[in-house]
């Protein structure tokens, strides 16, 4: 038997030789991990038949377990699965641990004769303890310990026989059998992998927690999204009170819905109506503001888009985008200088999304382009009407997706007029007033007074100074 070494790239799973500095896949710098394994010719490599199971006869799993919050029961798909694999990760103090506890306070009262163990390798129990008391959680059947061994963990599982564990987090557990470190590529697959086996063998319901690195990406090696059933990413600035959960990968449902919470002194709290808390502050004649709705899974709601132009004192423009695609917004920027004949090339453009919140819906085209134009005429757009509608690089306006919620959504808050698409279908019969347009040009000429610039005068007739 022999030891051979290999090196293994935390992001993507390529495996080299020798060590590398770039990964040649996915360019990523400094990702390749050692790897020892034992390799050798005597051993045996036959395998041995298992028993197969109809397919009509396999039992399906469809028991589920509420969390106690309705908008986290809908990212996981109508609630968590009994015996399911979880990672739930997020920028350091983001909300991790605080809904982790939440979720553990629910599920100890669902669980009935089992309880729920809180295994934390970077707090103690007494400051848990103190977290619990701040969210007012008094649960008798929440159990906790400090511990960083996966060996003690797993006899303290055999020992209690929970129905929840909780682990905070898998980048500080280790096992004695692996020789690495805490944290690394081999600790951290073969943690997961045990706890794996844990959650589907004896039936507990895993939560582990995951760190982030500074790009937003999971921490530690890619297989670790593959290992697990449900994958939980928490979203938002730190210093702002909303939080988004979404789900990237789900097994026992759909990955396109996601949950909105508000952080409050006593933890996460659920937010019903997010159109009104989004829009809550806004200046109403304020210029270079604009409203769209956007849809997130199956919920429509309305967000705020700010556009400031402001002469640059460079040779070069800036472009800044905060909640928008960077790259969405230099297209729409070519677009109005092409279409619109208006000169963005000694202007600065920078874009907001209040709230936090990030616009990846293609409809948000149109009430961007509004609110730039506003900003460069200096005049207010009507603060009654919401702007829908994809951009296309000829200035045209094409259809979106589920029109008929976002025209309700608008209706609902109390806007008066909504800008879509002229499409041939039939919109739905609401009290909102509904304008079709076909072009870009056609919204901002209804918008106030159209911005002409005005032309450089000629060399020829400038009156010469008779000095």
């Amino acid at each position: 038997m022999k030891l051979k070494t290999s090196y293994i790239c935390e992001k993507c799973g390529n495996t080299s030789l020798k060590w590398l500095g770039k990964c040649p896949d996915c360019s990523a710098w400094n990702s390749f991990y050692e790897e020892v394994t034992a390799s050798g010719t005597d051993r045996d490599h036959r395998g041995l038949a298992q028993p197969t199971l109809a397919l009509t006869q396999t039992p399906t799993i469809t028991k589920r377990v509420s969390t106690g919050l309705e908008e986290l029961d809908r990212v996981f798909g109508g609630g968590i699965v009994e015996g399911s694999l979880i990672l739930m990760s997020g920028e350091p103090g983001i909300g991790k641990s605080t809904l982790t506890m939440k979720i553990c306070e629910s599920l100890a009262d669902s669980l009935m004769d089992k309880k729920a163990l809180y295994v934390s390798g970077e707090e103690s129990t007494a400051q848990i303890a103190m977290r619990a008391g701040r969210m007012g959680i008094k649960n008798e059947n929440i159990s906790l310990i400090s511990e960083t061994n996966l060996e003690n963990i797993l006899a303290t599982v055999d020992e209690t026989k929970p129905g929840f564990l909780i682990i905070d987090s898998i980048q500080v557990v280790s096992s004695a059998a692996m020789p690495s470190i805490a944290g690394s590529i081999n600790q951290v697959r073969f943690c997961t992998e045990s706890l794996m086996s844990l959650a589907k063998k004896k039936g507990v319901t895993v939560l582990i927690v995951g760190h982030v690195t500074k790009d937003g990406n999971l921490a530690g090696p890619k297989i670790l999204e593959h290992l697990v059933d449900t994958v939980v990413l928490i979203e938002g600035e730190r210093f702002q009170n909303f939080r988004i959960v979404r789900c990237l990968k789900n097994r026992f449902g759909s990955t396109n819905e996601v949950g909105l919470f508000e952080m409050t002194e006593i933890g996460l709290k659920e937010v019903k109506n997010a159109s009104r808390l989004f829009l809550e502050g806004r200046k109403e004649d304020g210029f270079g503001s604009a409203i769209t709705a956007v849809i997130e899974g199956t919920r429509p709601f309305l967000v705020e888009v700010q556009a400031l132009t402001s002469p640059t004192t460079f040779g070069y423009p800036r472009r800044n985008a905060s909640g928008y695609d960077i790259n969405r917004l230099q297209l729409l920027i070519a677009v109005i200088q092409k279409h619109l004949k208006f000169n963005l090339q000694n202007q600065d453009v920078f874009i907001n999304v209040v709230g936090g919140f990030r616009l990846n819906d293609p409809a948000a085209d149109l009430a961007v382009a509004a609110a730039i134009v506003s900003s460069l005429k200096q005049e207010p757009l009507p603060s009654n009407t919401v702007y829908l509608g994809e951009i296309g690089l000829s200035g045209e306006l094409r259809a979106i997706s589920h029109l008929d919620k976002r025209i309700a959504e608008s209706a609902k808050i109390g806007f008066d007029k909504i800008c879509i698409p002229k499409t041939g279908e039939k919109t739905p019969g609401s009290k909102i007033k509904i304008d079709q347009f076909s072009d870009l040009a056609q919204v901002i000429g209804t918008s106030g007074k159209r911005y002409t610039q005005q032309p450089a005068p000629d060399p020829a007739q400038r009156k010469t100074n008779p000095q």
